[in-house]
């Protein structure tokens, strides 16, 4: 009994024992356990995007119960260590173990006035040059795509040349405009990556020059200068119909020349001037033979009515419409006095055609001496014959100078409604 009691008590005291052995070992392994968990997890918050996982550590076993020893709870721990030192005290952390995370996604930013497309590493270059071959600098020079969009516009330098940088493979045209040239437009072409495209030489051909003229009837024109003309009065009170100041007037249609000479002849200041010659004429009794008095007065007025109304159809319309010359003293207005003068006196013998050529004046001088001889129809037979004619014929051609040198030098700044300058 003894000795199966002491054998059993020596039993019970070695259990015991052991008991408490095996108690120091598990809480020394679970605090080691836990200081291997607190690392792991402070290196783990240091890796960006990933979760750690916490794993076994190696050759360590899982607690397990022995029922043989009361029941109690051993934790059997067998890892190596040295291993677990070398590893820099990183138990558990295995990248092969995390789940794959999606990665943050970082959008794409445009600055303001990018295109969509993005730069590429070609480029495209010409030449621009005219018809002579001369370069053209300052053209510009625009790139279209095949979808429209523009790149900036270029301008040729100063041999003609132009390039486009950093351009994107795709398909292109080019087009070119220059001030007093026809504009250019390329035919599409094809772009590739790293290509330097170099455009043949790009000719621009001298612009046409488009003019608009409206061409009237050269009589239409002409009576409206006409018109201007019978508005022009010296003192507003004049007749000055028969000057032009525009100097390259259109010529008069037979039609316009004898309605020129009766809108003249018969004006009412033109009469008035009758009346004071015939009283004149009375008052020096000159051609006696009509004698004094109302009588006298009226045959003297009727003489001088006649004498002008003939001289100014003959010599204005009828004669002028014959050679096809213009009855019209054509103001100069500019040069030197000299010339100026011997415009003026000339215009008694010289007369412009109605081609605008200088030829004789044989509408005055003809027109002088008819009307001369038609006066020996009806002055006194003691001043009719060739006298009277070749008298009256001086008397117009020297008043024809007077009027045309008053005409030159002095009129026109006392006229109303003068349309031109005269020669240029």
């Amino acid at each position: 009994m003894d000795c199966s009691d002491d054998g059993q008590t020596g039993m019970t005291k070695t259990g015991g024992n052991l008991k408490k052995l095996y108690a120091i070992l598990w809480l020394f392994s679970a605090f080691f356990m836990s200081g291997s968990q607190v690392a792991a997890q402070q290196h783990s918050n240091s890796i960006p995007n990933a979760s750690p996982v916490l794993q076994t550590p190696p050759n360590a076993s899982t607690p397990r119960c022995d029922s043989a020893v009361g029941g109690d709870c051993v934790v059997n721990q067998r890892f190596n260590v040295r291993e677990y030192q070398q590893s820099g005290g990183q138990v558990g952390i295995s990248n092969s173990a995390l789940p794959d995370q999606p990665r943050p996604q970082i959008a794409s930013q445009k600055s303001p006035g990018e295109t969509s497309s993005a730069e590429g590493d070609a480029s495209i270059s010409g030449v621009v040059v005219d018809t002579s071959g001369a370069t053209v600098p300052d053209a510009k020079v625009n790139l279209t795509s095949a979808d429209g969009s523009l790149r900036p516009t270029l301008t040729s330098g100063a041999n003609g040349e132009f390039t486009f940088k950093k351009m994107a493979p795709g398909s292109y045209l080019v087009m070119v405009e220059a001030t007093g040239l026809e504009p250019f437009t390329s035919a599409e072409f094809v772009l590739g990556s790293q290509q330097n495209y170099e455009i043949p030489r790009i000719i621009l051909s001298v612009a046409t020059a488009f003019t608009q003229m409206t061409v009237r009837p050269t009589e239409e024109v002409a009576a409206e200068q006409i018109k201007a003309e019978e508005t022009q009065r010296v003192f507003g009170l004049l007749p000055n119909f028969y000057t032009s100041y525009v100097y390259d007037a259109a010529p008069l249609t037979t039609k316009q020349k004898f309605s020129l000479a009766a809108h003249g002849t018969f004006d009412p200041v033109a009469l008035m001037g009758i009346a004071l010659n015939a009283g004149i004429e009375q008052a020096n009794n000159t051609f006696a033979g009509y004698g004094q008095g109302a009588r006298g007065y009226s045959k003297r007025f009727a003489a001088r009515f006649a004498d002008g109304r003939t001289s100014d159809i003959l010599s204005h319309a009828v004669f002028p419409s014959l050679f096809h010359q213009d009855p019209r003293y054509y103001y100069q207005g500019s040069g030197s006095f000299k010339s100026r003068l011997v415009h003026a006196v000339s215009f008694a013998f010289v007369a412009r055609s109605d081609s605008g050529r200088a030829m004789p004046n044989y509408s005055y001088l003809l027109g002088d001496l008819a009307s001369g001889a038609l006066s020996n129809l009806y002055y006194p037979r003691a001043d009719r014959g060739a006298q009277l004619v070749f008298t009256n014929a001086a008397i117009g051609i020297a008043g024809r100078i007077g009027s045309c040198i008053i005409r030159e030098f002095f009129s026109k700044r006392f006229t109303t409604n003068v349309p031109g300058n005269g020669k240029p």
